[in-house]
């Protein structure tokens, strides 16, 4: 049940991030994501078949220690944006600082659960439900953040460092969204000497996590 569960908090945690990307996109001049019905909850405007259901089983299957998927990117016209790559990089941020902003929430919530007169105040399987729930909507979301900040395109982490580039080097750098999930893919299973991306991701997840848990 807490694997189910946890592919359903992180579909839909996936998809607030993608929302978030494309309202920042519509707030600063371009509407490309809303016209495309893709400011929605519902999962058919969002799931992607190798990001959110083949990607996460990958890496459960290849046992990967950290498991994580996407929603299908919202599209953006960045055209359309008043300042160029400044808007851009915002866009990009959108989308993590919504999952840190839901692990916080989770993280309130769980603080709550604990108090003495809460916890008493609920049947004992609805409280253990709920504090599973919180737990793995915190856990998740952190992942989330996290692993989309690293600076590898295609991932939003690469938006933001390819603001202090100089346009061409920018440029050049971007050119690797094509091949980045393959190369992240890479490094979460091979790491190069003393370096694995996996264990870097598990290592700011649990300092991330033990800020937030109660």
């Amino acid at each position: 049940m807490e694997l189910v569960l946890g592919l359903i908090i992180l579909l839909f945690s996936a998809i607030l991030h993608e929302i978030a990307h494309g309202y920042v996109a519509d707030r600063l001049g371009d509407p490309t994501a809303r016209l495309s019905g893709r400011l929605t909850l519902n999962p058919k405007s969002h799931i992607d078949p190798f990001m959110s259901i083949l990607f996460p089983l990958l890496l459960l299957l290849s046992g990967s220690p950290i498991i994580f998927g996407a929603a299908k990117p919202v599209p953006i016209d960045p055209f359309n944006l008043k300042e160029g790559r400044k808007d851009i990089a915002l866009v990009a941020l959108a989308g993590p600082l919504t999952n840190i902003m839901a692990a916080i929430v989770a993280s309130f919530v769980l603080r709550l659960l604990n108090l003495s007169f809460v916890a008493d105040a609920i049947p004992y399987t609805l409280f253990n439900f709920l504090v599973m729930f919180f737990v793995l909507v915190m856990n998740y979301n952190l992942l989330l953040a996290i692993f989309n900040l690293i600076p590898i395109p295609p991932l939003d982490g690469s938006k933001v460092f390819a603001l202090i580039l100089p346009e061409r080097e920018a440029n050049m750098y971007l050119a690797l969204e094509s091949i980045g999930m393959f190369i992240i893919f890479f490094l979460l299973l091979f790491p190069l000497g003393p370096f694995s991306l996996g264990s870097l991701i598990f290592r700011l997840f649990s300092f991330s996590q033990g800020l937030l848990l109660p």
